[in-house]
């Protein structure tokens, strides 16, 4: 049923500054955007070895009133280094959410809450390298 990762959506009041602060984390610019009423309310990002969907949206148009604290489900990015993903994260405004945490043998997690209140989520994980290669 599952077939993969389509699209991450995280939600910003201000998605310009939400834009800008993903394009500089990630070294690139969104490759779609979509105005509406004259603000940029959508900016879509391809990121990584499979080019998995980055978009940023317009808290407006999420579908639940977002809740105060930040919650949800957390999507891990694989990362080479998780504490030098989560240094870089922090020195551009993140928060941490939770220290880096070994998993067990080639598994590591840590999560930061954006400067919008989105939960981002590194991990070095040897299966997804191991399938990387295949």
């Amino acid at each position: 049923m599952l077939r993969g990762l389509s699209t991450v959506s995280f939600y910003a009041d201000d998605v310009t500054a939400a834009t800008r602060w993903y394009a500089g984390l990630l070294g690139v610019e969104p490759y779609f955007t979509r105005s509406v009423e004259g603000t940029l309310a959508y900016a879509e990002f391809r990121i990584g070895d499979h080019e998995d969907e980055l978009g940023v949206v317009d808290s407006r148009f999420a579908p639940r009133p977002r809740p105060d604290e930040p919650a949800g489900a957390v999507v891990y990015w694989h990362v080479d280094d998780v504490e030098a993903a989560v240094d870089r994260l922090l020195a551009l405004g993140a928060t941490t959410y939770e220290k880096p945490v070994e998993r067990g043998p080639g598994f590591v997690t840590a999560s930061v809450v954006d400067p919008f209140g989105n939960v981002l989520g590194v991990m070095y994980n040897r299966h997804f390298l191991e399938v990387r290669g295949r």
